[in-house]
């Protein structure tokens, strides 16, 4: 409606940034999804992790450094705040001595939000927790395609002997029949393996392998423009691991690899999902401890902001 009015993050020169609610980009908090087109939700966890923990404190650190985004998207001429109502609905609670447990509680929490027709944007966070989030949109939507931006393919059969932990969701998922074989994609691949054959599983299941060396020295604009024209009006999900950027942009991670992608790769990959019919992102794996700048947080706030950006019904100014 032409009188609707929606929320807006909180401006620099209305409070000082070093002041004001901690949410995302100082919007209001949501008790709930209801009434809202779009929301960002974290998952505090990191007791799905192999290496280095501290994502549990992701979600706050993300926030905390979220202060410095304003409403409209130079780049782009995105106006998000003029298209769609957003909030920060707060943390699903996990059960953080219990994975299989929160897992369910993950599944439960997306599962209120999409009850409401909410697209969530997911701040992490272990990988662990799109395993639960797409088991969600899979009930919603049926079986749906995924963009993949990752270090790691995650698609490990067990980790210490255990089905669930950050490097297997996207096995578990396909198990579930929540994707569609051909149309996930996998960008970013990149590091040392226990076999030859650590990514094959991928292919041989049709997902689009990308390794790292293929994204190096170039724009990834003709990739996602490809990417987009593949999926077509399919329902998709992007799930955005913060370690897919090389290290010397994004230390703040508990299993850097180097040789990753760039900042603006990122911001290509994610801009180029316009048009896409997105149900749902995420942005996983900001470890703060491993980051005293905040650095990595502040990158990881700026890519969520520009997934919001892209999600439809948002209104272009050149539009």
């Amino acid at each position: 409606m032409a009188d609707r009015q929606f929320n807006q993050p909180m401006g620099g020169n209305e409070m000082p940034r070093f002041g004001g609610p901690g949410t995302m980009m100082r919007l209001p908090q949501a008790a709930t999804a209801a009434g809202l087109d779009a929301c960002f939700v974290g998952i505090p966890m990191d007791i799905g992790a192999s290496n280095r923990s501290g994502t549990r404190y992701g979600p706050r650190q993300v926030r905390a450094e979220s202060v410095m985004i304003r409403p409209y998207n130079m780049a782009t001429r995105a106006a998000p705040f003029e298209s769609l109502q957003v909030a920060d609905v707060g943390d699903i609670a996990i059960n953080t001595f219990n994975l299989p447990a929160t897992v369910g509680l993950i599944r439960e929490g997306i599962a209120r939000i999409l009850a409401h027709d909410c697209i969530p944007l997911t701040i992490g966070g272990d990988h662990t927790l799109t395993y639960p989030v797409l088991q969600a949109m899979a009930a919603k939507h049926g079986p749906v395609a995924l963009i993949h931006v990752d270090a790691h393919a995650d698609i490990n059969d067990t980790m210490f002997g255990e089905k669930i932990a950050h490097g297997t969701p996207f096995r578990r998922a396909y198990e579930d029949g929540c994707l569609k074989p051909d149309l996930v994609f996998q960008i970013g691949l990149r590091g040392t393996g226990y076999t030859a054959e650590d990514f094959d599983w991928s292919r041989d299941k049709g997902f689009t392998v990308v390794p790292a060396e293929e994204c190096w020295h170039k724009s990834l604009a003709p990739l996602i423009a490809d990417i987009r024209k593949r999926i077509g009006n399919h329902k998709t999900y992007l799930s955005f691991d913060i370690d897919s950027l090389d290290p010397a942009y994004a230390p703040g991670t508990g299993t850097p690899e180097i040789g990753g992608l760039t900042v603006i790769q990122g911001i290509e990959l994610i801009r180029g999902c316009r048009g896409l019919d997105l149900v749902g992102c995420d942005l996983v794996e900001v470890s703060p401890p491993f980051d005293t700048t905040g650095t990595t947080a502040i990158t990881a706030a700026n890519l969520l902001y520009e997934m919001l950006c892209v999600l439809p019904g948002v209104k272009y100014k050149d539009a």
